[in-house]
Protein backbone atom coordinates (compact mmCIF):
# COMPACT_ATOMS: atom_id res chain seq x y z
CA UNK A 1 0.00 0.00 0.00
CA UNK A 2 2.66 2.61 0.67
CA UNK A 3 4.52 2.14 -3.12
CA UNK A 4 1.15 2.59 -4.47
CA UNK A 5 0.29 5.51 -2.27
CA UNK A 6 4.39 7.07 -3.54
CA UNK A 7 3.54 5.66 -7.09
CA UNK A 8 -0.23 7.86 -7.27
CA UNK A 9 1.99 11.08 -5.24
CA UNK A 10 4.45 11.08 -8.49
CA UNK A 11 2.17 10.12 -10.37
CA UNK A 12 -0.07 13.27 -9.85
CA UNK A 13 3.04 15.65 -9.26
CA UNK A 14 3.34 15.95 -12.71
CA UNK A 15 -0.10 17.58 -13.12
CA UNK A 16 1.13 20.43 -14.81
CA UNK A 17 4.02 19.15 -16.73
CA UNK A 18 1.93 16.65 -18.97
CA UNK A 19 -1.51 16.34 -20.47
CA UNK A 20 -3.77 13.97 -20.97
CA UNK A 21 -7.09 13.06 -22.37
CA UNK A 22 -10.62 11.91 -21.05
CA UNK A 23 -10.96 8.55 -22.65
CA UNK A 24 -10.70 6.03 -19.86
CA UNK A 25 -11.01 2.19 -20.30
CA UNK A 26 -12.80 1.40 -17.23
CA UNK A 27 -15.11 4.51 -16.55
CA UNK A 28 -16.79 6.69 -18.56
CA UNK A 29 -16.62 10.82 -17.78
CA UNK A 30 -18.83 13.29 -17.70
CA UNK A 31 -18.01 14.43 -21.18
CA UNK A 32 -19.85 12.80 -24.27
CA UNK A 33 -18.64 12.06 -27.57
CA UNK A 34 -19.28 14.33 -30.53
CA UNK A 35 -22.98 15.03 -32.32
CA UNK A 36 -23.26 12.76 -34.89
CA UNK A 37 -20.59 10.35 -33.89
CA UNK A 38 -21.30 7.06 -34.25
CA UNK A 39 -18.36 4.50 -32.59
CA UNK A 40 -17.55 0.51 -32.61
CA UNK A 41 -15.52 -1.25 -29.65
CA UNK A 42 -14.51 -4.65 -29.20
CA UNK A 43 -13.12 -5.36 -25.41
CA UNK A 44 -11.84 -8.39 -24.41
CA UNK A 45 -10.87 -9.33 -20.95
CA UNK A 46 -8.42 -12.47 -20.04
CA UNK A 47 -9.24 -12.96 -16.01
CA UNK A 48 -7.85 -15.76 -14.09
CA UNK A 49 -10.58 -17.93 -12.33
CA UNK A 50 -9.34 -18.38 -8.64
CA UNK A 51 -11.74 -21.53 -7.88
CA UNK A 52 -11.57 -23.41 -11.40
CA UNK A 53 -7.78 -22.15 -12.04
CA UNK A 54 -8.04 -21.53 -15.20
CA UNK A 55 -8.35 -18.23 -17.34
CA UNK A 56 -11.60 -17.09 -18.47
CA UNK A 57 -12.53 -14.96 -21.75
CA UNK A 58 -15.01 -12.43 -21.84
CA UNK A 59 -15.60 -10.03 -24.79
CA UNK A 60 -18.01 -7.81 -24.76
CA UNK A 61 -18.90 -5.73 -28.49
CA UNK A 62 -19.91 -2.20 -28.02
CA UNK A 63 -22.19 0.01 -30.41
CA UNK A 64 -22.20 3.76 -29.29
CA UNK A 65 -24.27 6.72 -30.43
CA UNK A 66 -23.69 10.67 -29.79
CA UNK A 67 -27.08 12.01 -30.44
CA UNK A 68 -26.26 15.46 -29.19
CA UNK A 69 -23.78 17.20 -27.16
CA UNK A 70 -25.92 16.31 -23.76
CA UNK A 71 -27.08 12.57 -24.43
CA UNK A 72 -25.42 9.83 -25.87
CA UNK A 73 -26.36 5.73 -26.24
CA UNK A 74 -24.29 2.80 -25.92
CA UNK A 75 -25.25 -0.97 -26.48
CA UNK A 76 -23.31 -3.90 -25.25
CA UNK A 77 -23.36 -7.68 -25.50
CA UNK A 78 -22.21 -10.24 -23.51
CA UNK A 79 -20.14 -13.15 -24.66
CA UNK A 80 -17.96 -15.73 -22.31
CA UNK A 81 -16.05 -18.93 -22.21
CA UNK A 82 -16.15 -19.38 -18.25
CA UNK A 83 -17.78 -22.54 -19.62
CA UNK A 84 -15.45 -23.78 -21.85
CA UNK A 85 -17.39 -22.65 -24.98
CA UNK A 86 -17.21 -18.89 -26.03
CA UNK A 87 -21.30 -18.24 -26.16
CA UNK A 88 -23.49 -15.06 -25.62
CA UNK A 89 -24.68 -14.68 -22.40
CA UNK A 90 -26.69 -11.51 -22.34
CA UNK A 91 -26.20 -7.47 -22.90
CA UNK A 92 -27.00 -4.11 -21.95
CA UNK A 93 -27.98 -0.51 -22.56
CA UNK A 94 -26.16 2.55 -21.14
CA UNK A 95 -27.60 6.23 -21.64
CA UNK A 96 -25.93 9.18 -20.11
CA UNK A 97 -26.86 12.92 -20.06
CA UNK A 98 -24.38 15.93 -19.45
CA UNK A 99 -26.40 18.24 -17.39
CA UNK A 100 -23.70 20.90 -16.67
CA UNK A 101 -21.12 22.08 -17.78
CA UNK A 102 -18.42 25.12 -17.68
CA UNK A 103 -16.07 25.46 -20.57
CA UNK A 104 -13.36 27.80 -20.83
CA UNK A 105 -10.20 27.58 -23.66
CA UNK A 106 -7.98 25.32 -22.05
CA UNK A 107 -10.24 23.36 -19.37
CA UNK A 108 -14.00 22.24 -18.48
CA UNK A 109 -15.45 20.64 -16.11
CA UNK A 110 -18.71 19.22 -16.70
CA UNK A 111 -21.13 16.36 -14.74
CA UNK A 112 -23.70 14.04 -15.86
CA UNK A 113 -25.99 11.48 -14.97
CA UNK A 114 -26.04 7.80 -16.23
CA UNK A 115 -28.31 4.48 -15.82
CA UNK A 116 -27.53 1.12 -16.87
CA UNK A 117 -29.53 -1.95 -17.28
CA UNK A 118 -27.81 -5.59 -18.08
CA UNK A 119 -29.60 -8.77 -18.72
CA UNK A 120 -27.50 -11.80 -17.96
CA UNK A 121 -28.26 -15.40 -18.09
CA UNK A 122 -25.04 -16.87 -17.42
CA UNK A 123 -24.71 -18.77 -13.56
CA UNK A 124 -23.94 -15.93 -10.70
CA UNK A 125 -20.86 -17.19 -9.14
CA UNK A 126 -19.92 -14.10 -6.99
CA UNK A 127 -20.57 -12.05 -4.33
CA UNK A 128 -19.71 -8.66 -5.92
CA UNK A 129 -22.32 -7.26 -8.68
CA UNK A 130 -20.75 -6.52 -11.88
CA UNK A 131 -23.58 -5.09 -14.45
CA UNK A 132 -20.48 -5.78 -16.99
CA UNK A 133 -20.89 -9.06 -18.20
CA UNK A 134 -21.69 -11.28 -15.10
CA UNK A 135 -25.29 -10.25 -13.53
CA UNK A 136 -28.90 -9.28 -14.53
CA UNK A 137 -29.56 -5.21 -12.86
CA UNK A 138 -29.61 -1.70 -13.12
CA UNK A 139 -27.34 1.30 -12.14
CA UNK A 140 -28.02 5.01 -11.63
CA UNK A 141 -25.42 7.35 -10.56
CA UNK A 142 -23.24 10.65 -11.09
CA UNK A 143 -19.73 11.44 -13.03
CA UNK A 144 -18.11 14.46 -12.37
CA UNK A 145 -14.70 15.49 -15.01
CA UNK A 146 -12.55 18.12 -14.53
CA UNK A 147 -9.85 18.40 -17.94
CA UNK A 148 -7.10 21.15 -17.07
CA UNK A 149 -5.00 21.78 -19.73
CA UNK A 150 -5.56 18.56 -20.88
CA UNK A 151 -4.89 16.73 -17.90
CA UNK A 152 -8.20 14.94 -16.80
CA UNK A 153 -9.65 13.92 -13.99
CA UNK A 154 -13.06 12.13 -13.17
CA UNK A 155 -14.96 10.40 -10.23
CA UNK A 156 -18.30 9.13 -10.40
CA UNK A 157 -20.58 7.57 -8.12
CA UNK A 158 -23.77 5.28 -8.56
CA UNK A 159 -26.20 2.48 -6.99
CA UNK A 160 -26.60 -0.76 -8.67
CA UNK A 161 -29.23 -3.13 -7.71
CA UNK A 162 -29.07 -7.07 -9.30
CA UNK A 163 -31.64 -9.06 -10.06
CA UNK A 164 -31.57 -13.34 -10.99
CA UNK A 165 -30.23 -13.57 -14.19
CA UNK A 166 -32.38 -14.61 -16.70
CA UNK A 167 -31.44 -18.30 -16.84
CA UNK A 168 -33.87 -18.75 -13.15
CA UNK A 169 -30.65 -19.35 -11.25
CA UNK A 170 -31.55 -17.72 -7.79
CA UNK A 171 -28.90 -14.90 -6.45
CA UNK A 172 -26.89 -16.58 -5.24
CA UNK A 173 -25.81 -14.33 -1.72
CA UNK A 174 -29.68 -13.67 -0.43
CA UNK A 175 -31.79 -11.23 -1.23
CA UNK A 176 -30.52 -8.82 1.12
CA UNK A 177 -27.30 -8.42 -0.64
CA UNK A 178 -28.29 -7.36 -3.99
CA UNK A 179 -27.62 -3.55 -3.44
CA UNK A 180 -24.04 -2.21 -3.59
CA UNK A 181 -22.37 1.37 -4.24
CA UNK A 182 -19.68 1.62 -7.07
CA UNK A 183 -17.18 4.64 -6.82
CA UNK A 184 -14.33 5.68 -9.11
CA UNK A 185 -11.54 7.38 -9.77
CA UNK A 186 -9.54 7.87 -12.72
CA UNK A 187 -6.81 10.33 -13.28
CA UNK A 188 -5.17 10.36 -16.98
CA UNK A 189 -2.27 12.12 -19.01
CA UNK A 190 -1.19 12.38 -22.46
CA UNK A 191 2.99 11.73 -23.25
CA UNK A 192 3.17 11.93 -26.49
CA UNK A 193 3.24 13.76 -28.86
CA UNK A 194 5.16 16.40 -26.92
CA UNK A 195 3.75 18.94 -29.46
CA UNK A 196 0.59 18.64 -31.92
CA UNK A 197 1.30 19.50 -34.97
CA UNK A 198 -2.10 17.64 -36.72
CA UNK A 199 -4.53 15.26 -36.16
CA UNK A 200 -2.79 12.58 -37.55
CA UNK A 201 -0.30 12.55 -34.51
CA UNK A 202 -0.25 9.29 -32.99
CA UNK A 203 -0.93 10.15 -29.04
CA UNK A 204 -0.11 7.66 -26.00
CA UNK A 205 -1.94 8.01 -22.78
CA UNK A 206 -0.86 6.87 -19.12
CA UNK A 207 -3.56 6.74 -17.16
CA UNK A 208 -4.64 5.14 -13.35
CA UNK A 209 -8.27 4.35 -12.43
CA UNK A 210 -9.80 2.93 -8.66
CA UNK A 211 -12.22 0.94 -9.13
CA UNK A 212 -14.40 0.34 -5.57
CA UNK A 213 -17.74 -1.57 -4.72
CA UNK A 214 -18.69 -1.92 -0.98
CA UNK A 215 -21.97 -4.12 -0.31
CA UNK A 216 -24.61 -2.16 1.50
CA UNK A 217 -25.81 -4.72 4.04
CA UNK A 218 -22.22 -6.42 3.93
CA UNK A 219 -20.24 -3.67 4.46
CA UNK A 220 -17.41 -5.93 2.39
CA UNK A 221 -15.44 -3.58 -0.40
CA UNK A 222 -13.12 -4.74 -2.75
CA UNK A 223 -10.80 -1.64 -4.15
CA UNK A 224 -8.44 -2.22 -7.82
CA UNK A 225 -6.00 -0.60 -9.33
CA UNK A 226 -6.03 -0.66 -13.36
CA UNK A 227 -3.09 1.29 -15.06
CA UNK A 228 -3.48 1.86 -18.47
CA UNK A 229 -1.64 2.37 -21.84
CA UNK A 230 -3.45 4.10 -24.57
CA UNK A 231 -2.91 4.80 -28.07
CA UNK A 232 -4.87 6.78 -30.53
CA UNK A 233 -4.30 6.91 -34.23
CA UNK A 234 -6.07 9.28 -36.80
CA UNK A 235 -7.97 10.43 -34.21
CA UNK A 236 -10.73 8.01 -34.73
CA UNK A 237 -9.19 4.43 -34.04
CA UNK A 238 -7.91 3.72 -30.14
CA UNK A 239 -6.50 1.22 -28.95
CA UNK A 240 -5.88 0.19 -24.88
CA UNK A 241 -3.71 -2.47 -22.58
CA UNK A 242 -4.52 -2.74 -18.89
CA UNK A 243 -3.80 -4.72 -16.14
CA UNK A 244 -6.45 -4.30 -12.98
CA UNK A 245 -5.71 -6.30 -9.89
CA UNK A 246 -7.01 -5.91 -6.33
CA UNK A 247 -5.64 -3.73 -3.64
CA UNK A 248 -8.45 -4.87 -1.21
CA UNK A 249 -10.53 -7.92 -1.74
CA UNK A 250 -13.18 -8.84 0.78
CA UNK A 251 -16.21 -8.73 -1.57
CA UNK A 252 -15.63 -12.07 -3.04
CA UNK A 253 -14.81 -12.64 -6.67
CA UNK A 254 -14.12 -15.56 -8.70
CA UNK A 255 -11.82 -13.61 -10.77
CA UNK A 256 -10.45 -10.11 -9.32
CA UNK A 257 -7.34 -9.59 -11.98
CA UNK A 258 -6.45 -9.97 -15.22
CA UNK A 259 -5.86 -8.04 -18.47
CA UNK A 260 -8.23 -5.82 -20.51
CA UNK A 261 -7.47 -5.44 -24.33
CA UNK A 262 -9.49 -2.60 -25.90
CA UNK A 263 -9.94 -1.72 -29.51
CA UNK A 264 -12.34 1.52 -30.86
CA UNK A 265 -13.50 3.04 -34.47
CA UNK A 266 -15.29 5.96 -34.29
CA UNK A 267 -17.34 7.68 -37.53
CA UNK A 268 -17.76 11.02 -37.35
CA UNK A 269 -20.78 12.99 -38.64
CA UNK A 270 -22.45 9.35 -39.20
CA UNK A 271 -26.04 9.72 -37.27
CA UNK A 272 -28.00 12.42 -39.04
Amino acid sequence: MKKLILFLFLFCSCYIQLSAQELFSYTEPASNMAKGTLGFRLNSTLMKDEDELKNNLHIIPEVMMGFSKKWMLHLDGFLSDRNNTLIAEGGALYLKYRFYSIDEVHSHFRLAAFSRVSINNSDIHQEAIDLNGHNSGYELGFIATKLEHKVALSTSFSLVHGWDNKNKINYRFSNNNRDAINYTFSIGKLFLPKTYKDYNQTNMNGMLEMLCQTNINTGKTYVDAAPVLQFIFLSKMRADISYRFPLSNDLYRSASKGFLLRLEYNVFNAIR
